[in-house]
């Protein structure tokens, strides 16, 4: 076999695991997050606790990011829990944009790396909240989300009962039949795999179910551990998959295309910014880390395109598109890779041409 090829291959199969390596303890984490959020936090009290303006909504998911440190591998499974639950989309899709970047490992992290531009790492923050908040409000005037979400997902959403008869703790969306060793707490959520076939987990239930109120708290507790274990592998075993997928696409791009051609196009104010935007797509890197590998760039690239890398990439990455295409559909993603290219050009396009 031609050597060249055998060395490409061992580039790409190091640049697939270090991208693994790399991100699988921020989606766990992300996972864990998800599932304390589903088992310990009663999510419809923090949901109705959420600003009801649709601006004001999409800024807070934004903030959400200090509440819950995820990268952009792990801000998935929380921000898909938070649609499934009822809230508003400005929330969830503020969250899964600015939680890459909104939290105090990688603002710390992008101060280390950028001490002497502290701009850069101001800009940072400040840009990237401005584009997630944005995009989070136009997707408000989607008064219905569930035509841009996979199938999935969907039916997995809490709806609001339309039968004054119904019992309240009865949801309409709720399963038809439910396996007779599955807790009767199983009835809208989360992913929890129970009998073979996926299920939902609805907390709101917990108090009144026959089966947990007629234990001791210990056993309650214990229940709950039980869940939180189950749902957490069942969610790592779903975005695991497609994370693998989508690590592989990105260790084959790094090596198939030459890093000199996307750098010999970074000489202008403009395309710059474009070859640090693809740049940042196309290498995957996790958002703790990405500012160290920008740093290397900082003598011969603008600091508008340093920020266009650091401010894009952990929106739209080929690693993370895989695990939003398990959220989303194929048209909501693009409206939101597109919304946020065009408003991260038009930023750093700004800092190239009036600050720096």
């Amino acid at each position: 076999m031609n050597p060249v090829l055998i060395t490409k291959l061992n580039n790409a199969f190091t640049l697939f695991l270090s991208l693994l390596v790399e991100a699988i303890p921020f989606l766990i984490l992300g996972v864990l997050l998800s599932s304390l959020l589903l088992l310990f936090v009663d999510e419809k009290k923090l949901i109705s606790a959420l600003p009801k303006n649709p601006l004001l909504g999409a800024l807070a998911g934004s903030c959400a990011g200090f509440l819950f440190p995820v990268c952009e591998c792990g801000n998935v499974p929380v921000a898909r829990r938070l649609l499934v639950q009822g809230a508003p989309a400005p929330v969830a899709i503020g969250f899964l944009l600015a939680a890459p970047t909104i939290n105090p490992i990688v603002i710390w992290s992008t101060w280390v790396a950028f001490r002497e531009q502290p701009e850069v790492v101001v800009l940072r923050v400040v840009f990237s909240l401005t584009i997630a908040t944005v995009i989070g409000f136009i997707f408000s005037s989607q008064a219905d989300m569930q035509p841009l979400l996979q199938p999935s997902v969907t039916r997995f959403m809490s709806r609001p009962s339309t039968n004054s008869g119904s019992r309240s703790d009865q949801p309409e969306s709720q399963p038809q039949t439910i396996p007779s060793q599955t807790p009767t707490l199983l009835q809208s959520g989360s992913y929890i795999l129970g009998g073979g076939v996926m299920q939902r987990l609805d907390l709101g239930l917990l108090s009144s179910s026959p089966v947990i109120a007629a234990t001791s708290p210990e056993s309650a507790l214990a229940q709950k551990l039980r869940l939180f274990m189950e749902n957490s592998i069942q969610e790592l075993r779903e975005l695991g998959g497609v994370l693998v997928l989508g690590s592989a696409i990105a260790a084959f791009l790094q090596v198939a295309v030459p890093r000199e051609i996307i750098i010999g196009l970074g000489q202008g104010p403009v395309l710059s910014i474009i070859a640090m935007m693809v740049l940042a797509a196309v290498v995957s890197i996790c958002s703790t880390v990405d500012s160290f590998f920008a740093l290397a760039f900082a003598s011969t690239f603008t600091s508008g395109s340093l920020l266009a890398f650091l401010v894009f990439g952990p929106m739209v990455d080929l690693k993370s598109l895989g695990l939003m295409l398990s959220v989303f559909k194929t048209r909501a993603i693009i409206y939101i890779f597109t919304i946020a290219a065009q408003l991260t050009f038009l930023f750093t396009l700004f800092m190239n041409l009036y600050i720096s």
